[in-house]
């Protein structure tokens, strides 16, 4: 009786044995799972490591980023089904940074320099005197109202140390009114303005006052200056040696130019080529580069 006991609790033991050998998973699952495990994991799918697994004992090596990668896949091992003991030999190896080639960037001179500004525009004011030299003879009997006539400047006009018109320079003027004088009345006309002045590649419009000149029928002669509200100007003088233009000067008087001619035999008013006339900007002059 006693035997048959024994023999059947034997019995019982072995089945049970039997059974707990067949659910318990073999190395290579055990393996096969922890390394599966890792590389699912997000905090250690970076991590390089062997798993080797001989009745449960289990021996990790290899490189894992972080401390706390490490951490984690000693929790997967040691939760892993099977295992009774675990030896971790991984390193920490921080992933290297990667290496982002920089772009070749062709050379780039530095930028020029800023050019200097501009110098501000030259402005020949009102009031500026233009003197110039009579390029024909003009007369009260012989011009034309209208009639165009040719001059040169006779002295350089500066503004504030800078040239503006050089000596030289072209001038056209207009004869603004001629009118010749009667033998018995009426009184003989002459009256001059600038019109234009050539300077280099440019010419520029001129507005000037006009001198008027006046021969009465009875032989009295009076000179002024009209237009624009400009101050007066004046004949200054013809070229120094005598002829027609040696008798013309610059008369001052009352605030006003007078213009004295050289008369001819009946008295008609006559500028001789040239002759020296001063005439005063009315309107000023903007010269460009």
């Amino acid at each position: 009786m006693r035997s048959r006991i024994i023999v059947h609790l034997s019995l019982i033991l072995f089945v049970a044995l039997s059974v707990g050998c067949s659910k318990r998973p073999n190395d290579e699952q055990i393996q096969t799972d922890i390394q599966q495990k890792v590389a699912a994991d997000p905090d250690t799918k970076d991590s390089s490591i062997t798993v080797d697994s001989k009745a449960g004992k289990v021996d990790i090596q290899g490189k894992v980023p972080t401390p706390e990668a490490r951490t984690k896949i000693e929790q997967i091992a040691k939760t892993e089904p099977g295992v009774s003991d675990l030896n971790d030999e991984t390193m920490i190896v921080p992933a290297a940074a990667p290496v982002v080639a920089a772009e070749t960037q062709p050379s780039t001179p530095p930028p020029a320099p800023e050019p200097p500004p501009p110098p501000p525009p030259l402005v020949v004011p009102a009031g500026t005197a233009i003197t110039v030299r009579t390029g024909q003879a003009l007369s009260s009997k012989d011009s034309q109202s209208g009639q165009t006539f040719l001059a040169t400047l006779a002295q350089p006009v500066s503004v504030k140390g800078r040239a503006a018109f050089p000596a030289g320079a072209t001038i056209s003027g207009t004869v603004v009114n001629a009118k010749t004088k009667g033998k018995i009345k009426g009184e003989g006309q002459l009256d001059l303005a600038l019109t234009s002045i050539s300077v280099g590649s440019h010419t520029y419009p001129l507005q000037t006052n006009v001198l008027s000149s006046t021969e009465k029928g009875k032989g009295k002669r009076t000179a002024v200056t009209t237009g624009g509200g400009a101050a007066g100007g004046a004949l200054i003088g013809g070229l120094a040696g005598g002829g027609k233009g040696a008798g013309i000067g610059a008369l001052a008087g009352a605030g006003a130019g007078f213009i004295g001619g050289a008369l001819t035999g009946n008295k008609q008013i006559e500028i001789p080529a040239e002759s020296a006339l001063t005439f005063t900007l009315s309107q000023s002059v903007t010269l460009h580069d």
